[in-house]
């Protein structure tokens, strides 16, 4: 798990795992923009077979957003469209109109984002010159709390600081764009912090200079580890063992699925999910 530095692609940390590790086999589960900094899940050789679970999880962050200027991307890489006084913005509204944002939302995301369009990345639609609509969906911000309220001194804008929580899909962009447009004097996001991915936080994240001084030896959450952060568990017994290893089925034990399957010696065997009246292996991890 990489805390990504700003300027920084997701792929730009995938090549640089890919050279310090010595192996292809190298993915993310969950991009992260260049501006922003945090949790960046990498699965290294097998761990890659977890990521499909990971890009589903909740997420969290901390977050600027700039009330009194609208950008293209809606954030602050992109060039600034409009402007507008803040000065009668009081923070009651601020407060009022993000928990608005509360729950289950219909979220139209940004323009500039990876979503595809007629097979084309939304973003480069854009950058062609194209304008783009892109139609809402449904997500859910499990939380947003306001840390603070700031006026800069000599600018006509306000800084909000806030702390997220929401599912996947969600795009913090959107909030701060749909709260400087609720107050009608534009917004976007001028910080970005990726603080968990499920129960993958940052204090056990490294640094991609932590990770260099560990080469070729660059995981730092072992792949048993991870599963147990991410999903509900399940110990097998010796036969249980052997026949999920050769990819039969369990007896069920009414788990949500999918879960996490260990052997006796705490080694992750498979992803499992019950259907059927059966247990079955989605993936298997552990060799026969």
């Amino acid at each position: 798990m990489v805390d990504k530095p700003a300027g920084m692609t997701s792929h730009d940390v995938v090549a640089r795992i890919r050279r310090l590790a010595g192996t292809r086999r190298v993915g993310h589960g969950g991009t992260l923009d260049p501006m922003a900094t945090g949790v960046l899940i990498i699965g290294v050789n097998r761990a890659t077979r977890l990521l499909t679970y990971v890009i589903g999880a909740a997420k969290s962050y901390t977050a600027t957003i700039r009330l009194g200027e609208s950008t293209v991307t809606d954030d602050a890489e992109g060039e600034v469209t409009a402007t507008a006084s803040v000065a009668a913005v009081r923070d009651e509204a601020i407060r009022a109109q993000l928990g608005t944002q509360v729950g289950e939302i219909d979220q139209v995301p940004s323009a500039v984002s990876a979503i595809k369009i007629n097979g084309q990345r939304a973003y480069k639609r854009v950058r062609d010159g194209e304008a783009v609509e892109i139609p809402a969906r449904r997500v859910t911000v499990h939380r947003l709390d306001v840390l603070d309220i700031r006026r800069p001194e000599g600018r006509d804008v306000i800084d909000v600081d806030v702390d997220v929580s929401c599912s996947s899909g969600t795009y913090i962009r959107a909030i701060a764009r749909d709260l400087g447009a609720a107050l009608q004097v534009g917004g976007h996001l001028t910080a970005l912090r990726r603080t968990a991915v499920g129960e993958m936080t940052l204090d056990v994240a490294s640094t991609l200079e932590q990770l260099e001084e560990r080469a070729p030896e660059v995981v730092d959450l072992p792949m048993a580890e991870a599963a147990r952060r991410a999903f509900p568990q399940r110990v097998a017994t010796e036969e249980e063992t052997r026949v999920l290893r050769h990819g039969g089925p369990l007896a069920t034990v009414g788990i949500d699925g999918p879960y996490a399957v260990f052997d006796q010696a705490g080694e992750v065997l498979a992803i499992v999910s019950e259907r059927g009246g059966r247990a079955r292996a989605e993936i298997v991890l552990s060799p026969a």
